[in-house]
């Protein structure tokens, strides 16, 4: 064997070594801004990351069955407070990662609407359904109920809702035009050709959605080079191209 050979084997041999693998329980709003992300991230350390998307309730609670992962990226802080105090995350890992729109989505083309107190939205629906999360556990629900509560729209509504999973499941569902309207993130709706936006619901209607991000407790040597990839200019830029607010320190 040669001497060059030998030292190719040997890088070979010592990178395969201290290759890790990260899972990533992420809000199923993130997941094309960070299937891109993790690719890159991927190419650039070696590593591999393993991404499970759900809506964040969902994945909040399989955290607290046990389920492994390194990293938690919920779509509320809410999710994030509760896992905190459960002690399942170190605490110091915490930030704030990106914002977020809600919006209005429509099967296909549409044309804009100012959703106000005045939105006929009940008449817009027809027979038709309004797709959501579900309201009461998904992130993108919990916000849609409450915007459309603080304009007064929700009580004109509530029996017309579908709700689904998560957020993207509610996409789905206006992109294949099984409901002809859905609130679901900007971003979403920016992720899918098959639907449009009819209007962005006024950010003082309901909390600021904000997407947190944590170590899980005890695998912070394993998720802290994610975590710094996620707050890098690269992910930073991959994040706003998809719709994303980032957030600062």
């Amino acid at each position: 064997m040669t001497r060059t050979l030998t030292l190719l084997l040997a890088l070979t041999l010592g990178s395969a070594a201290t290759a890790e693998q990260v899972t990533v329980f992420a809000a199923a709003s993130l997941k094309t801004a960070l299937d891109e992300i993790a690719t890159a991230y991927e190419a650039t350390s070696g590593d591999t990351v393993v991404l499970s998307y759900a809506g964040s309730s969902a994945l909040a609670r399989q955290i607290q069955q046990g389920a492994p992962a390194q990293v938690f990226v919920s779509a509320n802080t809410a999710w994030m407070d509760v896992l905190q105090e459960d002690g399942l995350i170190a605490e110091d890992t915490r930030a704030d990662l990106l914002a977020n729109r809600l919006a209005l989505v429509a099967h296909g083309p549409a044309a804009p609407v100012e959703i106000t107190p005045d939105l006929d939205l009940a008449g817009m629906l027809g027979e038709g359904r309004l797709a959501m999360a579900l309201v009461d556990a998904v992130p993108a629900g919990l916000y849609g109920k409450q915007a459309l509560t603080t304009l007064g729209l929700w009580d004109s509504l509530s029996g017309s809702v579908a709700q689904t999973d998560n957020v993207r499941a509610a996409l789905a569902l206006v992109s294949l035009g099984e409901a002809p309207f859905g609130v679901t993130y900007r971003t979403d709706a920016l992720a899918d050709p098959g639907v449009s936006i009819a209007g962005l619901f006024p950010e003082d209607s309901h909390d600021p959605i904000t997407y947190p991000m944590a170590a899980l407790a005890g695998q912070e040597a394993l998720a802290q080079p994610f975590l710094t990839y996620l707050s890098s200019p690269e992910a930073a830029e991959t994040f706003e191209t998809h719709g994303f607010a980032v957030l600062g320190d």
